[in-house]
């Protein structure tokens, strides 16, 4: 089961960040916590039955947010060493600091303006809103459910009107 394999990843690598949290080991935590927070969105295709751990269409954006985690911490760790009096500075803040409000801030921003302009017309088209509509009327025509209005024979229940 995928869905089985999945929570048990999730729940070793939470196990794996409170170990090494408690062992002072807080670059490797950094990391196990920004891949804890890019596993939302595909833990979120999960639920989706048939097609369980098919992301898309949102494969291109948790791998954009995973790859600036990625290179975000990277670069921070490498610039940063605590302790050092005289830094480096790009555009008036420290290197390190540039690294970290550009990585894991600015450039995540347009993960937005991503999905709005690639991943929502996949998503919210008006064909796929009509066939989502089709269906929950069909679906709604053969059952027969406890909160439904009653329908009295010559009443067209889509149009409101008398046959």
């Amino acid at each position: 089961m995928a869905r089985n394999r999945t929570a048990l990843a999730v729940g070793t690598l939470s196990v794996a960040a409170l170990l090494v949290a408690a062992l002072g080991l807080y670059r490797v935590f950094s990391y196990l916590a920004g891949a804890l927070i890019v596993a939302v969105l595909p833990l979120a295709a999960v639920e989706r039955g048939d097609r369980e751990l098919d992301i898309a269409p949102y494969t291109g954006l948790v791998a954009g947010l995973g790859l600036l985690f990625a290179v975000g911490l990277t670069g921070i760790w490498l610039l940063w060493e605590p302790g050092t009096a005289s830094e480096t500075y790009v555009l008036g803040v420290p290197q390190s600091t540039f690294v970290y409000i550009l990585f894991l801030w600015l450039l995540p921003l347009l993960a937005p303006v991503y999905y709005a302009v690639s991943v929502f017309s996949d998503t919210a088209n008006e064909d796929l809103v009509a066939d989502v509509m089709d269906d929950a009327r069909q679906t709604q025509r053969e059952g027969d459910f406890p909160l439904a209005p009653s329908q009295s024979p010559g009443v067209d229940s889509e149009n409101g009107g008398e046959q």
